[in-house]
């Protein structure tokens, strides 16, 4: 691993701590608390494969006629990734991507996927991701989480989208959310099932493999350019600032929920 490389991975790791030591996985302990994490976390499953696929037509040739673009070496990498996170294995044997698999593991826990259909159905209508937001009702805090994303992506800035890809994304899953969801899985596998699985399928294939594949990527990308490296390092911890503010949202929707119920 590059100097550089470990450079941003310490200045990161205050923000990582915060994300991993959130409040929010202490109030979920029920179904009902799991279905609102869900309604905003899947917005970032999305995003990811937006992010993903940015990279993907950055670094290969997604036209016609095709021309080789980039190294065979970035090429590989992406491809890789894509593969794994469009076409994965799902509970059932099934080739589905992560975010299909995603809404499988909503609809079995009984959250509700009409919004982020809706908000789906209105960007492949042409509408933009304000009007689809309108129209879904988005939460704000993944409205601006959305945002963010989209505007990494419009950069067009390949070695910043790796690494808003590589550190500002799912590896951040505790293992103390993994062992709620396995609690709630044992008292109610007919709701849980898919989204454990979920959970250990990420965990298997993106928290180590493919992210070992991202580190190379970032490193090949930012190569020896400081002020690319600079630039990663800011993008990385808004990124993960952003997923501070959701999570933000998730709890504070947890806590007024039972609030009113109480």
């Amino acid at each position: 691993m590059s100097v550089e490389l470990e450079e941003i991975q310490e200045s990161l790791s205050p923000l990582k701590d915060k994300i991993v030591q959130h409040q929010v996985y202490k109030v979920i302990t029920s179904v009902e608390d799991l279905k609102i994490f869900m309604r905003y976390h899947v917005y970032a499953v999305w995003d990811f494969m937006s992010l993903l696929k940015a990279l993907q037509i950055n670094l290969t040739c997604t036209t016609l006629p095709w021309f080789p673009v980039g190294s065979g070496s970035t090429r590989a990498l992406i491809n890789e990734i894509v593969a794994g996170e469009e076409s994965d294995i799902d509970a059932a044997g099934n080739k589905k991507s992560h975010f299909e698999m995603y809404l499988d593991a909503m609809e079995q826990c009984g959250a509700d996927t009409n919004e982020i259909r809706n908000f789906i159905a209105a960007l492949q209508s042409g509408q933009t991701l304000e009007h689809a937001y309108l129209s879904a009702g988005t939460p704000e805090e993944a409205r601006e989480f959305v945002n963010f994303t989209f505007s990494i992506i419009n950069s067009g800035k390949s070695y910043n989208q790796a690494a808003a890809f590589t550190f500002g994304r799912e590896d951040l899953i505790p293992s103390m959310f993994h062992a709620i969801v396995t609690d709630l899985n044992e008292k109610f596998p007919d709701q849980i099932s898919l989204f454990k699985y979920y959970l250990d399928r990420h965990i298997e294939v993106d928290g180590d493999h493919h992210s070992h594949l991202a580190l190379n990527m970032t490193e090949e990308l930012c190569n020896q350019n400081s002020r690319y490296w600079q630039e990663a390092e800011i993008c990385s911890k808004e990124s993960l600032n952003q997923r501070i503010k959701l999570w933000d949202g998730v709890y504070k929707e947890i806590i007024t929920k039972d609030l009113v119920s109480s």
